[in-house]
């Protein structure tokens, strides 16, 4: 048995890397970001011209993240054995048939049924995104692939609600929700062309989600994740009401901040592979940590506009990086139960977002940016502080430990590797 693992190990090991297919899927990102948070700038368009209001036009960022919810639990077990390249250009269709209903929507209804299709789109996409980069690339470089994934991710998310606000003013906002269709026609064909087959394996058990917290490394871990996230939304939510009221920071200033805060959140995806190759769990442990710090700064310095700007620049550097961190570190736990725990991963972190943006608003409204932010920085700490937990669950030899080599820590000759792609 152990000389067969070996040599279906040395097989995967020697396919070469498909970085067309990782780049595929990085535009693919971008696409799925862009669609999902360019409501952001075009409410007031999209209320007037559908007759409802603002809060309801709100509503749209709302539905999508419930239906990604719904569908990260539940895409592994739907799928079964279908071939995964074929998942993912469904859900590279969905994207296309989302933009358009959404662009000639007739009224709210409609318009909301594009909004949920978009969701489903991101709950597969992301619960996806670990186990598919780890069938593309040698185990090594999946933190690279997961980097340049979320690359995608972090150059959508600086330039989707500008974009959508100018091509809003010049072609109105059906013209800004469609102009993402043809970009993501783009992706379709070049997933046709470049993504290989990659057909469910028999060992693979997808339904196994929840049950998969009864491993202590994936219950800390995953706690861990969620309050980092928790964390960082109870304090970002509200990044610009503390800009506008204690920085005294105009529009102009304020959309300078916030495009600082998005080109360091790109640089961070481009260098933090090289940190979780040097130690994972170490980079889990510090990011919330230092994160919390610059909190505190916050609270401290920020009515003078230099210091603000450095210390959001930090931020973005470390916040947007971040999750390419608890995806490789997925990766590495959980190697045959990827997506599985793919979807939990991306169920956690959508609860956590909300949470934690509730959390703010209601400290936000009753004991101002003080209460917010030292509470983003408690919550932070003991982000870290569970990380702390995961990491020496990783060690354990218990029963319910992750049992993939990858949790084990590597000899002194022997560089770290991520275990072998086995979906």
């Amino acid at each position: 048995m152990s000389a067969q693992v070996s040599s279906k190990t040395a097989e995967i090991a020697s396919q070469p890397a498909a970085w067309g297919a990782v780049l595929a899927l990085s535009l693919g990102a971008f696409a799925l970001v862009a669609s999902e948070f360019m409501p952001v700038s075009l409410l007031t368009p999209i209320a007037s011209d559908l007759q409802i209001t603002e809060g309801q036009a709100g509503q749209a960022i709302s539905v999508s993240g419930a239906f990604a919810v719904l569908t990260s639990l539940s895409i592994a077990s739907a799928a079964g054995r279908l071939d995964r390249k074929v998942l993912l250009l469904v859900l590279t269709g969905l994207m296309i048939i989302s933009g358009t209903i959404v662009a000639v929507a007739p009224n709210y209804e409609i318009f909301m049924v594009g909004r949920a299709l978009i969701g489903v789109a991101i709950g597969g996409f992301w619960s996806m995104s670990a186990a598919t980069a780890m069938r593309l690339v040698p185990d090594h470089q999946v933190p690279r692939a997961l980097a340049i994934f979320n690359g995608g991710n972090a150059l959508a998310t600086v330039i989707a609600a500008p974009a959508g606000s100018f091509l809003g003013g010049l072609i109105g906002w059906r013209g800004a929700f469609f102009c993402v269709v043809p970009i993501t026609a783009i992706v379709f064909f070049w997933q046709l062309a470049s993504l290989p087959s990659m057909k469910a394996k028999p060992g693979e058990r997808p339904g196994r989600v929840f049950s998969l917290l009864a491993r202590p490394v994936v219950a800390f871990g995953m706690s861990a994740c969620a309050l980092f996230f928790m964390g960082q939304f109870t304090l970002f939510t509200y990044l610009r009401p503390f800009l506008e009221g204690v920085a005294n920071v105009g529009v102009s200033e304020l959309s300078l901040l916030l495009l600082l805060m998005g080109v360091t959140g790109v640089i961070g995806t481009t260098l933090i592979g090289l940190l979780l190759q040097q130690g994972l769990y170490r980079t889990l442990i510090t990011i919330p940590l230092l994160m919390a710090a610059i909190a505190v700064c916050l609270m401290a310095f920020g009515g003078w506009l230099a210091a603000a700007a450095l210390l959001i620049g930090l931020w973005g550097l470390f916040a947007t990086s971040a999750p390419v961190g608890w995806w490789t570190w997925l990766a590495r736990t959980l190697p045959t139960e990827a997506e599985a725990a793919g979807g939990l991963l991306v169920a956690v972190t959508q609860l956590a977002i909300t949470s934690g943006a509730t959390f703010g608003g209601i400290l936000f409204d009753t004991g101002g940016y003080r209460a917010t932010f030292g509470s983003s920085a408690v919550i932070l700490v003991i982000a870290g502080l569970v990380a702390v937990a995961a990491s020496r669950s990783s060690q354990s030899r218990g029963p319910f430990a992750a049992a993939s080599p990858a949790v084990r820590r590597p000899s002194a000759t022997t560089p770290e590797k991520l275990p072998p792609r086995c979906l």
